[in-house]
């Protein structure tokens, strides 16, 4: 038979006590919440415009928040030579779904430098440019960020535009360093130019300045040539770290060329060194992609063959590897010229249908004889001679608000308007809108 151990009655009774005490303790360990002390995070005021206007039930709802193409019928547009690029990979047998290096895709990279630096650019030229594939223009900024608090010495203050987009100041908080403004717009919508220069020249020496290549995000308000020239007066007096947030090149004008004036300005006319981003979600309709680029522009080859490998080593312990696909189709579209000039004309087409409804969104405020948002208005011209995706109307908060609650118009609290979701059938209506928001303010 089975030998059997056998437990004394008073162990027993000893075991079944220290059970009794254990549990209650055991079971807390186990149900205890880690993380109850940690605060609801507050809602993005972009994207938590578009989860707001999900929500809303209500069939005659606009979307005016979010920075996103729409058609003239309201739909999200995937660009034909996308479509091309796409069907032409598809057929390619021999591409792979391999890992890429931490710089990015080489044919990428290869092309991307030359459409904001431009064909003929010295810099490309003589191999002055370090350049990364991101995960679009939010990450280009974060690993400048990250690259510049471990390399530009004593943590330099960031300069930013008053407004900015919104993302601006956290990125570069997130990687430790402190960010201020300067101011950028008037009260009547045109670009404080002697406040800009002012609070530029006031800022240590070795700041960094953060410039919007085109089409300013909120304002659509952009300096002149003469005005850029200003700016790069200041900049190279304060020695700055510059770094040219590009979003929306070719999409504002329809001009590839037009809209990089700026950065080629900086870097080939004045020499000056500069870090540029570029995203390709607003221009190439790529949003869930996430494709763009960090350009660095430096002194010489060998600078920019060690600045690259910096930045390599700020993407391996932050996302290793970028993806792939949207790298493909970008390359493929720019490698392939018959496919380069479907993208340039489809640009044509984005940005004249912007500027299209701009103008009958202006049009129809007069025919209705809308008030102006504030005495500081004459008219509502200012919609008109902003450029890019967003018109910065001058609606106030409490407007916006109403514009949300009362007609399901939704746009952030600044008074910004993605004119992206602006459309024939609906411009009288959000025209409407706007001048009851206005007279019962």
């Amino acid at each position: 038979p089975h030998s059997r151990i056998m437990m004394r009655p008073t162990a027993m009774r000893s075991s079944l006590a220290l059970l009794l005490v254990a549990a209650p303790l055991l079971c807390a360990a186990a149900t205890a919440n880690k993380w109850a002390a940690v605060p609801m995070a507050p809602a993005d005021p972009i994207l938590g415009v578009a989860i707001a206007y999900k929500a809303d039930s209500a069939v005659d709802k606009v979307n005016l928040g979010i920075g996103a193409y729409r058609t003239s019928e309201g739909k999200p547009l995937v660009l034909k030579c996308v479509r091309e690029a796409e069907k032409k990979m598809c057929d390619d047998l021999t591409l792979d779904k391999e890992y890429l290096p931490m710089q990015g895709l080489e044919s990428f990279l290869k092309a991307t430098s030359a459409v904001i630096l431009g064909s003929d650019s010295k810099a490309i030229e003589e191999g002055r440019v370090a350049v990364l594939q991101t995960l679009s223009g939010t990450g280009a900024l974060r690993v400048a960020g990250e690259f510049i608090a471990g390399f530009a010495g004593q943590s330099p203050k960031v300069y930013i535009s008053d407004p900015s987009w919104g993302n601006h100041h956290t990125i570069f908080q997130k990687c430790g360093m402190e960010t201020t403004k300067y101011r950028y717009i008037s009260k009547t919508m045109t670009l404080d130019i002697d406040g800009m220069l002012e609070d530029l020249k006031a800022a240590p020496k070795g700041s960094v300045f953060v410039l919007h290549t085109i089409a300013h995000n909120p304002t659509g308000v952009d300096p002149t040539e003469e005005q850029w020239k200003l700016i790069a007066d200041v900049c190279e007096e304060r020695e700055a770290i510059l770094i040219f947030d590009t979003a929306y090149q070719g999409y504002a004008t329809g001009d590839l060329e037009k809209d990089a004036w700026a950065v080629r300005y900086f870097a080939d006319e004045r020499g000056m060194e500069l870090m540029v981003t570029q995203s390709y979600s607003k221009n190439f309709g790529l949003y869930g992609e996430r494709i763009g680029a960090l350009n660095v522009v430096t002194r010489d080859n060998d600078t920019a063959k060690k600045v690259r490998s910096q930045l390599c080593a700020v993407v391996r312990p932050m996302y290793s590897s970028p993806q792939i696909h949207g790298a493909r189709l970008v390359s493929t579209v720019l490698g392939d010229r018959t496919l380069k000039e479907m993208w340039q004309e489809e640009l044509v087409g984005m940005s004249n249908r912007i500027v299209s409804m701009r103008t009958a969104l202006v049009q129809a405020l007069a025919a209705i004889e809308c008030p102006v948002p504030s005495s500081d208005f004459k008219d509502w011209c200012h919609i008109t001679s902003q450029i890019g995706m967003f018109a910065y109307t001058g609606l106030n908060e409490a407007m916006c608000d109403r514009l949300t609650k009362e007609h399901h118009i939704y746009c952030t609290r600044n008074g910004r308007f993605s004119m992206a979701g602006v459309t024939p059938s609906n411009v009288d209506r959000v025209a409407a809108a706007i001048k009851d928001v206005i007279a019962n303010a």
